[in-house]
């Protein structure tokens, strides 16, 4: 294969940009995106992407060409609007460097919107009526004499936001006088349209052309308005999706017949021929598809959207190249078979005024998805915002559903003050979906309340979670009818299997009323490993269970992300499960888990060794991290007796509500053990759960022998004593019920304990002498009991 040699520079600095260089480096034929004045996300693309410190207004358009002259550019790809106007795709031919884009002539079809209604009506293209006005009281009385409701527009260019919708006749006044009288936007108001305002709904079709040869990229669908539930002021754009399933290929079709190819034709009849992307909104009325406006460039955020739907075999490159040298027809637009869906986020008070300079953080993206800068910039090292829209976040996949699932779990990843985004994009074409299966005849399982599109969707999502838990005898894939470990590639010589199950209890309460279900899958794995261990096991895998009423894709993939963190920290591998979606027997929101662990442990180290347990050994507390997941049914009664609910100020840590502390999740032990069970410095263990000190630590004595534990060896945490407080509750009931702050106790012998407690302090465990066994007889054989709790 030949060495990459194209020189590309993209003319613009926002997420349309980094999707056009992303698309492009991707080409073999490319050597070099230069992308002038780019981004923080263009500057940080390294590989192929490169930033160029030139603007793109007027008088910068020598320098680019000087530029381009310089590094022997091979093809131009100018974006905004503006630029194209102001004919820059003009100052590139007349050096003779290919460009992608529209003269400046050609461009009127955007730069002035009287301009592109009078060149419909000319060809016969569907529209909406309309009048153009330079005249204030002629436009006036227009309006005043219409039968129809009304759209104004500003006829030149206003960065998207020229477009008025009033609701009645008054409010069209108004919207007049503000554009014409008051000048709202400036020398663009200098004109306007005013049309009929169109119902139904709206579909974007971006169009590649060399003049001549039309290809179009799947119809998209954009929301305007800022907030949920087309809410909120008009916007450049908040978010869209593609294909757009009302876009029914007959559709395209008679769009591509009556409008498309017309509008190409005609503009190469009256001397402008269009090359570059013609980016044509339409409204599909009930009289069929109508124009409301021609765009002389790529869509934003359409652009972010359509592109990651090219088919890997598809060189866009090599397609801008054809279609500005005229032989559009040779080369294949291809498309994956899947959607996209497009998340914008903004700055808060956009569209408005916003703040700038606020420093964005950025996790880990899930599997097929792309996050493109739109209003940011590099400082220091940091990417800070620098526009209202900052960030363009799309997701690919099968479904449109699971499109939109991956494109929120990624902007879940993406972090900075004050910024919002809408929470329902693609919610038209869900209804439009649903409608049309309810259409359909029979029943399905759908119609009995499973959704196993939903269940599809969650497993796409959760592979690469489940995935990063792989380690020696699995590889951690889900997907099949059960999960594989080979045991023989751990290395264990002589093994005994342990196996572990347990659930989360009513903690669970808490986390559906607080809507946050990652901690509660770490307690799910915790309260295994932590059974395991205290047998001497390593834990190798888990498998887990889900029930609920209804399959909420974002909270169960928040628990299994939870899951998945807490075999990371035990280092044993997710190999499994099953959610099961079953309603009618759990509520809207409500769900249930349980778990399911195995580890392994060579013959002799098995715990406990009873038969070197002694009177004289010492009893060496773990930390706990609060309450962990035992007892909850009394904390939820405490809650309630004392006056708050979840959401209330927490009593003993500021900052949180009593809900999010209560969900701290249950600490793992088993990394900081393991060594001491190989070391044999280790005798016997217990895991503090429901029974706290007096059910548990018997369990592992034997009859000749009594444990003593000293309460005043550690102080209570917060949480214990509020509880007590609130709920009045006895110590011994304390005692019996909750780990009190200690969520292991190991027995050991008193010459290793130095040792012991070393090794766990270099592990950042908290660890303390918490008691010692005696010799027993009677009923105080295998027994434990708690003093000194006079301070709690």
């Amino acid at each position: 294969m030949a060495e990459p040699s194209l020189h590309v520079l993209v003319i613009g600095s926002g997420g349309r940009e980094h999707a056009l260089a992303w698309a492009l480096a991707k080409s073999a034929k490319v050597a070099k995106v230069f992308v002038a004045p780019g981004n923080g996300g263009t500057a940080a693309a390294g590989g192929k992407i490169e930033n160029v410190a030139i603007g793109h207004g007027k008088g910068d358009f020598a320098a680019l060409v000087g530029f381009a002259q310089t590094q022997n550019v091979g093809l131009v790809v100018p974006g905004p609007e503006q630029p194209l106007v102001d004919g820059i795709a003009d100052e590139f031919r007349k050096v003779g460097i290919p460009t992608f884009g529209p003269s400046a002539k050609a461009a009127r079809v955007e730069g002035s919107k009287a301009f592109s209604k009078d060149f419909m009506k000319k060809h016969g293209i569907a529209t909406a009526a309309y009048g153009n006005f330079t005249n204030y009281e002629q436009a006036r009385a227009f309006i005043e004499s219409a039968s129809f409701d009304v759209v104004i527009k500003a006829s030149g260019l206003a960065a998207g936001k020229g477009v008025l919708i009033p609701k009645t006749k008054s409010e069209a006044l108004d919207a007049l006088k503000s554009v014409m009288v008051d000048r709202e936007f400036g020398s663009a108001g200098d004109e306007v349209v005013i049309e009929e305002l169109l119902v139904g709904q709206e579909i974007s079709v971006l169009t590649l052309s060399d003049g001549y040869t039309v290809t179009s990229f799947p119809a998209a669908q954009d929301h305007k308005r800022a907030y949920d539930n087309d809410e909120g002021p008009n916007t450049g754009g908040m978010g869209a999706y593609a294909p757009a399933p009302v876009a029914t290929p007959e559709l395209l079709k008679t769009i591509h017949e009556t409008v498309l190819q017309p509008s190409i034709d005609g503009m190469r009849r009256d001397g402008f021929p269009f090359v570059g992307c013609l980016f044509t909104g339409f409204m599909l009325t009930a009289d069929g598809p109508k124009v409301l406006e021609y765009n002389c460039r790529f869509g934003d955020p359409e652009t972010e959207v359509v592109l990651p739907l090219l088919d890997d075999s598809c060189d866009l490159a090599e397609v801008f190249l054809a279609a500005a040298e005229g032989r559009l027809d040779a080369v294949p637009l291809c498309f994956k078979n899947g959607y996209a869906a497009t998340v914008v986020m903004a700055s808060e008070g956009y569209p408005g005024s916003y703040p700038k300079g606020r420093t964005i953080t950025f996790e880990q993206a899930p599997e097929n998805t792309q996050v493109f800068h739109a209003g940011t910039k590099g400082d220091g090292g940091a990417v800070v915002t620098s526009g209202g829209r900052v960030l363009t976040v799309t997701g690919v996949s099968d479904s449109l559903q699971g499109a939109l699932d991956r494109a929120y779990s990624c902007v879940n990843t993406v972090k900075f003050e004050g910024g919002f985004y809408r929470s329902d994009i693609g919610f038209r074409a869900i209804e439009y979906l649903h409608k049309a299966a309810e259409r359909k005849q029979g029943l399905s399982y759908a119609d009995a309340g499973v959704d196993i599109d939903a269940g599809n969707r969650l497993v796409d999502l959760i592979k690469p979670i489940v995935k990063a838990t792989r380690r020696s005898g699995t590889d951690s894939d889900i997907g099949g009818f059960g999960g594989v470990f080979d045991l023989k590639a751990t290395g264990y010589k002589d093994p005994v299997l342990v196996s572990a199950t347990d659930g989360v209890g009513t903690k669970l309460k808490i986390a559906h009323e607080m809507e946050i279900h990652d901690t509660v899958g770490i307690d799910l794995v915790a309260m295994q490993v932590n059974d395991i261990i205290v047998q001497g096991a390593e834990p190798l895998f888990f498998l887990d269970y889900y029930a609920c009423g209804h399959l909420d894709v974002e909270a169960t993939r928040d628990f299994v992300k939870g899951v998945a963190d807490g075999c990371l920290q035990s280092g044993c591998a997710l190999i499994g499960g099953e959610t099961a979606e079953m309603p009618g027997l759990y509520a809207k929101g409500d769900y249930d888990v349980a778990g399911f662990a195995v580890g392994a442990v060579e013959r002799s180290e098995i715990l406990p060794r009873v038969d070197e347990i002694q009177a004289g050994d010492v009893l060496v507390g773990l930390a706990s991290s609060g309450i962990h997941s035992n007892g909850f049914s009394l904390v939820r009664k405490v809650v309630a007796h004392a006056g708050l609910d979840f959401h209330s100020p927490c009593p003993w840590a500021a900052g949180k509500s009593v809900g999010e502390a209560l969900l701290t999740p249950t600490r793992i032990y088993v990394k900081p053990l393991l060594p001491l069970v190989h070391g044999r410095l280790v005798k016997g263990m217990a895991h503090i759960t429901g029974g706290g000190f007096t059910d548990n630590v018997p369990r592992v004595l034997p009859k000749r022998v009594c444990a003593e534990i000293d309460a005043s060896a550690w102080e209570l945490p917060a949480v214990f004593k509020w509880i007590k407080q609130a709920g009045s509750i006895a110590a011994d009931e304390m005692a019996r019920t909750f780990n009190c702050g200690i969520g292991m106790v190991m027995v050991v012998a008193k010459a290793d304990v130095d040792t012991v407690l070393k090794a766990l302090a270099a592990s950042g465990e908290q660890a303390y002498v918490v008691g010692q066994l005696k010799a027993a007889s009677g009923a105080e054989q295998g027994t434990a009991t708690v003093s000194n709790t006079s301070d709690w």
